[in-house]
């Protein structure tokens, strides 16, 4: 009786450190994100104050926002690029990992372990070769430049993770479906699509999040302040206002953070599946 009350003595012990850890480690993510959330609705212009939350809340920096600067354009040419490079991702890497997962070609071992060699150098060391290459097709300062950039650049990466996961669907499925008559392209998009779903959401995701916040491809390529995305638009915006309005500038991180956040909440079971079975077998 001593020994088994000594264990669950332990046991509580250590399932209260393990509580206390995550309140911690929780109000260590989330009380600044509820002090940017607060000052964005702060009708001054700094950051502090002698209240956490304001005594009187005002939408007065979202107005200026959308009404007297261009983050709407900035908010819109993101918006299209998130969602272009999205569906373009989506549609090249589901076709280029199913020909790779399902099809015996001359080449398909080496076009892979080339495809693994290039993860292995950063995208920064080609942006000499990227800038010239959009210089003479003369798509520099031009939103499809950027799109050209971020669509080709994805596809060795997730061509990986698709065809991992692709390779775990049975094959019996596509001999099933070759005997009822059944056409290549009739199993990719009524057996092979369904089934990759959660993979598939993951790379959609994935694609839409990093044209959101990349910086440092939109400002080499663009130029005009109406062509700008976000990061690069905010970022001269802060140049420009000398850091004085701090207020402002939590409201715009507000709206930059929306849709992220609304995205991974309603589609974070599919995010979940996909990045643990997209690396079972490949």
């Amino acid at each position: 009786m001593i020994v088994n009350r000594n264990g669950q003595i332990k046991e509580g012990v250590q399932l209260g450190a393990s509580y206390a850890f995550l309140i911690f480690y929780s109000l260590l993510i989330f009380l600044p994100v509820l002090w940017i959330i607060a000052s964005s609705f702060k009708a001054g212009s700094t950051l502090f104050s002698t209240s956490f939350f304001p005594r009187e809340f005002s939408t007065v920096h979202y107005r200026i926002l959308l009404q007297e600067t261009n983050f709407p354009i900035w908010y819109r040419n993101t918006l299209v690029v998130a969602l272009f490079n999205s569906m373009a991702s989506v549609i090249l890497t589901s076709l280029t990992a199913y020909v790779f997962s399902r099809f015996s070609f001359r080449g398909k071992r080496l076009g892979m372990m080339t495809m693994l060699v290039l993860q292995m150098f950063p995208s920064f060391l080609a942006m000499v070769a990227i800038y010239v290459i959009l210089l003479k097709l003369g798509l520099l300062d031009s939103i499809w430049g950027l799109l050209l950039v971020y669509v080709s650049g994805q596809i060795p990466f997730n061509t990986w993770i698709c065809k991992g996961y692709m390779d775990g669907i049975s094959r019996s499925l596509d001999e099933s479906a070759r005997v009822a008559g059944a056409s290549n392209f009739a199993i990719f998009f009524r057996i092979i699509l369904p089934l990759s779903k959660p993979v598939l959401v993951l790379v959609a995701i994935n694609n839409f999040i990093t044209p959101w916040f990349d910086f440092i491809f939109p400002a080499l390529i663009l130029r005009s302040p109406e062509k700008m995305t976000l990061a690069v638009g905010i970022f001269n915006w802060i140049s420009e206002q000398a850091n004085e309005n701090f207020t402002l500038f939590a409201a715009a991180s507000m709206l930059v953070a929306l849709p992220i956040t609304l995205l991974c909440l309603f589609l974070h079971r599919y995010i979940a599946l996909g990045k643990t079975a997209g690396a079972v077998k490949g």
